[in-house]
């Protein structure tokens, strides 16, 4: 049986609170928002939950913005957490998806008739401990698919017993077994299970343990860890690894990739009038930071009858004066005003109805009314477009080593991801004199870290929309660009690469501008995607990858996509190569759960389409099939046991610092951990 995902013909979404910067006085997402025509809806993260699969697949095809912390149901339904505004969760609702319930129901699905017995068959059964205690986690599968009603009892040391319901996971149609909805808590260690059914099948097994990968090797004293002191922008992130370059010359190499993004920076607009049929949008031809900022525009009555509609540029000021009839009446509509606007030769602005409405209403007199681009970061953060930075890491930056490419923050709002790829970066230069095992690292790889993929979108969560997933760059037509849907612009990085994508008809992504799964207009429309792709190709050396995602606390490989009808994967790894990227993926995980006890579930580790979602056109697929690095992804950020609840809790996107510090630390061990693997790899020596 393939891992077990929790679904993506079986998913849901969940309702927290973003810990990041949200004004004190902004109201709640769920909330009923007063806002003007410029304003866009709050956001919230929001846990939602579908009935069956069909609606999860609508969900998915609808293009929500989905996060990657998929937990399935004892009665059935799935959990997924989602980044919603209030009319998006009204939009969902409409597809079957509700907000979910506190405390997770622990209602049982009816038995089906016992017509014959059944045949189970335990496809994996592992105990790990964390430092919350003992956990198990079960998947196995019976002859009636989903049908079944298993039910996993165990007994353990010292006398220890339990016994949970499994759900039943099916994912676009197809049955892929059983699983406990999350591990479930023992008493003390598991040593054997016995799945039981409904219908009369029944199956044992011995209890192994998880994750059971290599230890990580030993350190020698005085190893330097504990690096990452805050949450960082991309102004932070260059110049920490500038300064890394500056003390470690002969140990590094700074990389300048050679796709600018689009910059830090939109277009200047105004909302004039009433909307939705008597509004204008106006926007500035040039970027608000490039003079876009300065325009002023004013719809005035000319207080007399009979006149025509007038536009007139002076300056930075543009004054429309409205026609009149002869009884000095106004008659201009909204959209002659878009008209006149622009057909006036050299005016720095351009003019749409408001959300491609026809624009029939007769618009009012408007004061004088300055555009914005609505930024609103610091004067010191650049506008410009950005160069994105690599550190190349390693004693012999030849290409006569093994490469390993880690890469951060492809969405924006994770802001624990680079921290991750910093973290990893101080211990392999500053241990590399003080620890033999780092040195034997730098003397047998070559490591590429890009903390952040993404730096415009990143600003942009830090300083405007914390729930910002995409980049920044607005492909949407003029009646999806008025300023209040300035959150929805962009394109997912994670969703443009060229590899199993949308246009090549698998799913998982959006072709909707707006939508949080956005996959651009083409195949490495984004300049984003191809410095990622640039690398890969410009390096060939690199033969390992790390995706550096939050939060759940996964860890995938491909295949990552799927064509909805049929279920039909990218092809599957050979069996010699899926197993070395189980058996490194344990190991790696081992030297996670070393840094504080955290384990990623064994139910979340596997590839993409069986423990997630489909994802199409991400960059583990391409760098895999079409390069051949064995591609992985981090989900950061695995989900804290609360004992008082006795409950799984997810951590989000920007949680406290106090507890991103620590998934940075112990997911940076992980990337070291892949860097060890990358240094014992030799092509043709048995190994893939």
């Amino acid at each position: 049986m393939r891992r077990l995902p929790a679904s993506a013909a079986a998913v849901i979404l969940a309702l927290a609170t973003l810990t990041v910067a949200q004004p004190p006085d902004q109201p709640s997402a769920l909330a009923a928002v007063a806002a003007g025509p410029a304003d866009p809806e709050p956001a919230s993260l929001v846990t939602l939950s579908v009935p069956d699969r069909a609606t999860m697949e609508r969900l998915v095809a609808s293009g929500a913005d989905l996060t990657h912390r998929v937990r399935p149901q004892p009665d059935g339904s799935v959990q997924v957490d989602a980044v919603l505004t209030p009319g998006e969760l009204a939009g969902l609702r409409a597809l079957g998806a509700t907000p979910a319930p506190r405390a997770p129901s622990q209602a049982r699905s009816a038995a089906p008739p016992a017509t014959a017995r059944d045949r189970i068959v335990i496809e994996r059964a592992v105990w790990f401990r964390s430092r919350d205690g003992y956990f198990l986690s079960v998947e196995a599968s019976s002859s009636l698919a989903a049908a079944a009603s298993l039910t996993v009892s165990w007994r353990g040391r010292q006398g220890s017993t339990g016994q949970a319901a499994m759900v039943a996971y099916v994912d676009a149609g197809a049955y892929l077994g059983h699983q406990l909805s999350a591990p479930v808590p023992a008493a003390a260690r598991p040593e054997w299970i016995t799945v039981t059914s409904a219908g009369g099948g029944r199956a044992e097994a011995r209890v192994g343990e998880w994750p059971g990968g290599d230890r990580p090797d030993r350190r020698d004293r005085g190893y330097r860890s504990d690096f990452v002191t805050q949450y960082m922008p991309p102004a932070q992130l260059d110049e920490r690894i500038k300064a890394l370059h500056e003390e470690f010359p002969r140990l590094t190499e700074l990389i300048t990739l050679p796709y600018e993004t689009n910059g830090y920076r939109r277009h200047a607009q105004a909302v004039l009038g009433t909307p939705p049929g008597s509004a204008v949008v106006v926007t500035s031809t040039a970027y608000g930071s490039e003079g876009g900022n300065d325009l002023a525009v004013e719809l005035v009555d000319p207080g007399a009858p009979g006149r025509a509609l007038q536009v007139t540029v002076n300056g930075k000021l543009i004054t429309v004066a409205l026609a009149t009839d002869a009884s000095g009446a106004l008659t201009s509509t909204a959209a002659q005003v878009v008209a006149a606007i622009n057909a006036t030769p050299g005016i720095p602005v351009r003019a749409s109805a408001y959300r491609a409405d026809p624009g029939a209403g007769i618009v009012a007199p408007v004061p004088l009314t300055q555009l914005s681009d609505f930024l609103r970061a610091p004067a010191g953060v650049s506008r410009a477009p950005a160069k994105v930075l690599a550190l190349r890491i390693g004693a012999h930056r030849d290409g006569s080593r093994t490469g390993v490419l880690a890469y951060a923050q492809e969405h924006a709002r994770e802001w624990v991801t680079p921290l991750v790829a910093v973290e990893a970066a101080e211990r392999l230069l500053r241990n590399h004199a003080r620890d033999r095992a780092t040195r034997r690292l730098l003397e047998r790889t070559d490591v590429f870290i890009v903390p952040t993929v993404n730096p415009d979108g990143a600003n942009y969560s830090f300083y405007d929309f914390e729930g910002q997933r995409k980049n920044l760059t607005n492909h949407c037509p003029p009646g999806q660009s008025d300023p209040a849907l300035r959150n929805t612009w962009g394109v997912d990085v994670n969703r443009n690469y060229a590899a199993g994508s949308l246009h090549d008809g698998y799913f998982g992504a959006s072709a909707n501008c707006q939508s949080g799964t956005y996959a651009g207009p083409a195949e490495h429309s984004e300049p984003e995607s191809r410095n990622v792709m640039w690398l890969a190709e410009h390096y060939p050396n690199i033969r390992f990858a790390m995706n550096i995602h939050s939060y759940g606390g996964y860890f995938m490989w491909p295949p990552g996509a799927y064509k909805l009808d049929g279920r039909v994967t990218l092809p599957r790894p050979a069996p010699r190569q899926e197993a070395y990227f189980l058996e490194s993926a344990r190991t790696i995980e081992t030297a996670i759960a070393a840094e504080r006890g955290t384990v990623v579930w064994p139910q979340q580790t596997g590839p993409v389409t069986d423990v997630l979602y489909s994802a199409a056109g991400n960059s583990a697929d391409e760098l895999w099939y079409d390069h051949g690095v064995y591609g992985w992804d981090f989900e950061v950020g695995a989900d804290l046991w609360n004992p008082q609840a006795g409950a799984w809790e997810g951590v989000g996107f920007q949680p406290p610092f106090s507890e991103g510090h620590q998934e940075a630390l112990e997911f940076a061990a992980g990337l070291i951990s892949l860097i060890g693997i990358a240094a014992d790899y030799r092509d043709g020596s048995g190994r893939p």
